[in-house]
């Protein structure tokens, strides 16, 4: 059966140099990195090498990115070490973590952890298509004043159920203002998960604090993401036990996966810079919508009037009456690869809580689907799916009782 993979949020495969590099160090250079001797050292040029990669897609020095074992854990060392350390340092008081409903479980679950630890968690609010509304935001920090010992922002730069964009410069620069404001400190954590290797990113030009990503939402491999920290600010260490990462992160690195990363982030450059393979793949993505809704009129495009955009890759169709389990069951024996949401809630029969934190209507959420795209999709591809899921829908609607 020939396989189309349109699940690449959750995974992308990793590219054959990335492969051939991360083999080479299993082979040839195991070595523990922070070993002195001329072999260790050896695997340490590799990593630093890697995070100079990194550095370079991002745009900031080598010194302010942590390699962690990937977008959970390095979304845990931002939020946690933000506000532990400030509450080290100061002694107890009010501590705010500002975020939305709609980020990903990896922010979501220890957003509320905290919540229940004493910090204050301030959801602002989103607009019909999942956008952050600016005027709001601004409002929730200016009704905040300097009364608390740390303002943590946490906002992610592009969904990864919907793919839609959030205003980030225009967010950070109203943290700006409020800092002008006020002479209060806030501080900007983005989950840049599924914007690195994927859209331009310039953490020193927009200012971001924080920034945190992971390797294999970029082909890259599993098990390995980074944390970009801004100059001067200090962290509560979350993973003691030894001096790694700059004492920020114990534990001997994971030197194949590491190299692995700066192997994927050297390629994501390169495609970045292909203006022509972008369109192409936004025109693919847009073809694919368009060829659905032509034979399925119905069928709902969840944020696809987002007036701030989103990622060339990601389509989030809802199915009206359906279940996405029955959907993707369905697609699944035709070989086309697709989700319900994130990946890591795939076991759940309830619908997105992302969808529904939008206003998506429960019957519509219900039967939503994912399909997204990676760089390597062909049109034969997404001319296979075209005519693959009105089939599936279409069956689906004959024998099974529509819940609306």
């Amino acid at each position: 059966m020939q396989l189309v993979y349109l699940d690449n949020n959750a995974t992308t495969q990793p590219e054959d140099e990335v492969a051939r590099a991360m083999g080479e160090i299993h082979q040839s250079l195991w070595a523990n990195p922070s070993s002195i001797h001329r072999f260790g050292q050896l695997a340490r040029q590799r990593v630093e090498l890697a995070r100079s990669s990194m550095a370079k897609l991002i745009g900031c020095r080598d010194r302010n990115i942590i390699f962690t074992s990937g977008g959970t854990e390095s979304n845990i060392l931002a939020l946690r070490g933000v506000l532990c350390k400030r509450l080290r340092a100061k002694g107890s008081g009010r501590r705010l973590l500002i975020t939305t409903q709609i980020e990903h479980s990896a922010i979501r679950e220890p957003a509320a952890d905290m919540a229940e630890s004493g910090v204050e968690l301030v959801h602002t609010p989103l607009d019909h298509d999942g956008v952050v509304e600016v005027d709001r935001f601004d409002e929730i920090l200016s009704e905040l004043g300097p009364k608390s010992i740390v303002t943590l922002v946490s906002i992610q730069w592009a969904n990864n159920e919907t793919g839609v964009i959030q205003p980030i410069d225009q967010l950070m620069a109203i943290c700006r203002s409020y800092q002008q404001r006020s002479r209060a400190g806030v501080i900007f954590h983005c989950d840049a998960t599924q914007a690195v290797g994927k859209l331009p990113v310039d953490v020193t030009a927009i200012g971001v604090d924080l920034l945190t990503w992971s390797a294999h939402k970029f082909h890259g491999p599993k098990g390995v993401g980074a944390l970009y920290f801004r100059r001067g600010l200090k962290l509560h260490r979350q993973q003691p036990g030894g001096p790694q990462e700059q004492q920020w992160r114990g534990g001997t690195e994971n030197t194949a996966g590491i190299v692995g990363m700066g192997t994927a982030a050297e390629l994501a450059r390169r495609f970045l810079k292909d203006e022509v393979q972008i369109k192409r793949l936004t025109a693919l993505r847009d073809r694919f919508e368009a060829g659905i809704l032509d034979r399925l009129p119905d069928t709902i495009i969840n944020s696809g009037d987002a007036a701030s955009g989103r990622l060339w890759n990601t389509s989030n169709l809802g199915f009206p009456g359906l279940e996405a389990e029955a959907i993707l069951l369905g697609l699944s024996e035709k070989g086309v690869c697709a989700s319900a949401g994130a990946a890591c809630s795939s076991g759940s029969l309830d619908p997105s809580p992302v969808l529904l934190a939008m206003g998506v209507p429960r019957p519509i959420a219900h039967g939503s689907i994912r399909f997204s795209l990676s760089r390597h999709t062909t049109d034969e591809e997404i001319d296979r799916t075209i005519v693959i899921v009105p089939q599936i829908v279409q069956k689906l609607r004959k024998i099974l009782p529509v819940q609306m």
